[in-house]
């Protein structure tokens, strides 16, 4: 497992403590110093459990950090009857949190693949694009890295990502346009090589402005 396949590793565990991550007390009193900087006093009674949920919270958003994204895709299936087209799985919606501003990303992510020998559970397409969603990210970063991880593991022909999001770091701050979408790709293999093949996989996917589709 690489570096950024999880960026976890550095940790070290002694103990049955991970050295080097704070513990959740630690971040929980981050909580009410955010709290205290807002103008707010963590100690009223609205305020009081907010730390530990916020805290709870962060573990679902970025439980990512926990999987490892390449053990996913490990078990496969060759029995195809030689099947070798265009496998996708289309509309996979995510929430992510930008890493810039730890403000919400939320879209969609169309993933392809051609098999050579063998293909995965659709489940575990699905399972991959969340883990790497559930990190602080770019767009542009977390594209590549859903296309590099079926590159290397499933080691198919041709592997095409495009992810679709809003951002609430320019939607909901900052320059404020609400309704503005960022698309970013990642084409491998026959999907970059063969102009064909790459046109048949965005045809696959459509137009998300005629579909209607919405990331608000």
């Amino acid at each position: 497992m690489s570096k950024t396949a999880n960026p976890k590793k550095d940790l070290q565990v002694v103990d049955g403590e991970t050295v080097g991550q704070p513990s959740r007390e630690d971040a929980e009193d981050a909580v009410r110093t955010l709290i205290r900087w807002a103008g707010d006093n963590p100690d009223r009674e609205g305020l009081l459990d907010t730390p530990a949920r916020v805290v709870r919270s962060y573990e679902e958003f970025f439980n990512g950090y926990d999987a490892c994204p390449n053990t996913i895709l490990e078990r496969t299936f060759e029995e195809t009857d030689g099947y070798d087209e265009i496998v996708l799985l289309r509309d996979i919606r995510f929430e992510s949190h930008c890493e810039h501003h730890m403000a919400p990303i939320i879209g969609r992510a169309h993933v392809a693949y051609l098999p050579r020998r063998r293909v995965v559970g659709i489940s575990k397409l699905a399972r991959l694009v969340e883990i790497y969603a559930k990190r602080l990210q770019i767009q542009e970063k977390m594209t590549a890295q859903i296309a590099n991880t079926i590159d290397e593991v499933l080691e198919p022909r041709g592997v095409a990502v495009v992810i679709e999001a809003a951002h609430h770091c320019m939607t909901t701050r900052g320059i404020h346009k609400p309704g503005a979408v960022m698309t970013t790709s990642r084409m491998l293999g026959a999907f970059r090589e063969d102009a064909a093949t790459r046109q048949e996989f965005l045809s696959m996917i459509g137009s998300p402005a005629s579909s209607g589709t919405s990331f608000r």
